[in-house]
This record gives structure tokens, sequence and C-alpha cells, in this order.
């Protein structure tokens, strides 16, 4: 893997630069007495999602929704086997984390990954 040298305060501008592109935010780890720059490929492993504090049922949610493109809360409920009530809580906090975005309205909502960036 080729090395890339970073100048001091260059850090945000490589994460805005990934967002641009559509890609997620690499990880900065602390490396032999300076720092390793990992860039990700998939940032929607279950690894990854349960780091940032989602529960089984959402990471299945995500996962399903990679997929097949789309999620409705009847997905969702035949999924995991929760209530309508808990299935539209647990999407909707999928949607305040920035992981889905909302499409339709009433029985006709689909809930869809959101693009990373934006």
């Amino acid at each position: 893997m080729p090395k890339v040298h970073i100048v001091e305060g260059q850090t945000m501008r490589v994460i805005r630069l990934c967002r641009e592109q559509g890609l997620p935010q690499p990880e900065f780890t602390n490396w032999q007495g300076g720092f390793r720059l990992t860039f990700l490929q998939d940032p929607y492993t279950p690894q990854r999602l349960r780091k940032m504090g989602l529960n089984e049922r959402q990471i299945k949610a995500v996962l399903y929704v990679k997929q097949h493109a789309e999620i409705s809360n009847r997905d969702y409920r035949r999924l995991t086997g929760i209530s309508d009530e808990t299935a539209r809580q647990e999407l909707m906090a999928l949607v305040k984390r920035n992981l889905f975005q909302v499409q339709g309205k009433g029985r006709a909502t689909r809930y869809l990954l959101k693009r990373l960036g934006n």
C-alpha cells in the first residue's frame, strides 16, 4: 500500500474530500509514534455499525437495505418481529443518525441508505 504524506492540519481537508466523493470518513489511529490513515470501502459492516451503537435489529435493517435498496416499516417488522411503534422509532433513529433517508409518506414510506457525505 502506498504511503501518503499528510501535512499537519490537513486531516479535515482529507475528511472533507472523502465526503465530497461519497466515501466514508477515513479512520485515524495512533501507530508507531505517528498515525495511520485507513480508507474504508464499506462503511456498513456489522462491526462498524455496532461501533456506532446500533442494536442488532437496526444492523439487520441496514444490511437489508444494502441488499434490497429500501425497507418499509412492514419489512422491518417482518424481519425482526417487533411492533409497529418500535419499528417506527428504530427506523427514525436511523434517519436521525444520518444512515437512512425517508422517501414517501404514510404506508408508502420507504427508508433508503443515505449517501455518505450528505
